[in-house]
């Protein structure tokens, strides 16, 4: 099944978020579901929240609003529904659209899921009893269709557990080093989905001002932070929004043929399938984006 999952992904899809990208009406969503699958990309994620767009409904949408495009949950948040939830809803729509729908599921964050008042305390271990009893609801009502089933992982042992639950590892905001180690814990046979945000923007300093602004600071207890300290990146290097050495190391911007070489470095790193990730104040402009990157070729 993942061999036929790799073919018909290809090799660059899109991932779609932001507040004002993801909360754009639902109209619009079909229409920039139509333009992404026109423009030849062969995949579309976005994210999930607490008690915002859920993640299932809003891929039964999606599916609906294409004929042929993959729709995958990136994330598809484990603390919005019971794990034999996650995996009903899953199955009915791989039923309901064979060979289009991919199951990324994972953790969140503390500051997210704390302030939600829930417990945070354990996520490997919530996460490897999640994983199990959700294949307890897929014993007890076998799916007529299969799905792929993808983790958010980005440090050594939820890699691990992706590696040995899962059918593979959904990245994010991470650099294509971190590509090059997950593949190393994975294997050959795993699945390797990772998201590279772009900005089509000549200038560095604007650039690097755009994508500060949109990472925001992330905290010490933030997976990313700890992900990008583990890797070699200093304190410094995350305060502030960022230094340029990491920011470039995320952040792939220039011109179109940038974004390209930036996506084929992930591909040679490991990837399967890279998730290109407009950085965008609003839909419209996250689909321009995809425009120009496809007119260069980069869907291909």
């Amino acid at each position: 099944m993942i061999t036929k999952v790799k073919a018909k992904l290809g090799r660059v899809g899109v991932w779609l978020g932001g507040p004002h990208v993801h909360g754009a009406p639902v109209e619009s969503w079909r229409h920039a579901v139509r333009r992404v699958e026109q423009l030849g990309y062969g995949s579309l994620w976005g994210p999930e929240g607490i008690g915002g767009k859920d993640a299932l409904v809003n891929g039964g949408i999606q599916l609906a609003a294409s004929s042929r495009l993959m729709i995958g949950t990136g994330i598809a948040n484990i603390w919005t529904r019971h794990p034999a939830t996650m995996q009903g809803g899953a199955a009915m729509l791989a039923e309901a659209y064979p060979g289009r729908f991919v199951l990324g599921i994972g953790v969140s964050h503390r500051f997210l899921v704390e302030a939600n008042g829930l417990d945070y305390s354990h996520p490997l271990k919530i996460m490897r009893d999640y994983l199990d009893k959700m294949d307890q609801a897929k014993t007890r009502n076998p799916p007529p269709e299969p799905f792929v089933r993808v983790l958010a992982a980005l440090q050594p042992k939820m890699v691990e557990l992706a590696r040995d639950l899962t059918d593979g590892v959904h990245s994010f905001s991470a650099p294509v080093e971190h590509t090059a180690l997950v593949r190393e814990a994975l294997g050959s046979d795993k699945l390797l989905i990772p998201e590279q945000a772009f900005i089509i923007e000549p200038d560095p300093e604007q650039a690097r001002a755009i994508a500060r602004r949109y990472r925001g600071k992330a905290g010490p207890d933030s997976p990313y932070a700890r992900n990008w300290l583990r890797l070699g990146y200093s304190r410094q290097d995350i305060a502030d929004g960022g230094s340029d050495r990491l920011v470039d190391a995320l952040v792939a911007w220039g011109t179109p043929e940038a974004v390209a070489a930036r996506v084929q470095a992930q591909l040679d790193a490991g990837a399967d399938h890279v998730l290109v990730h407009p950085i965008a104040d609003d839909l419209t402009t996250a689909i321009r984006q995809l425009e120009q990157l496809a007119a260069a070729g980069v869907n291909l």
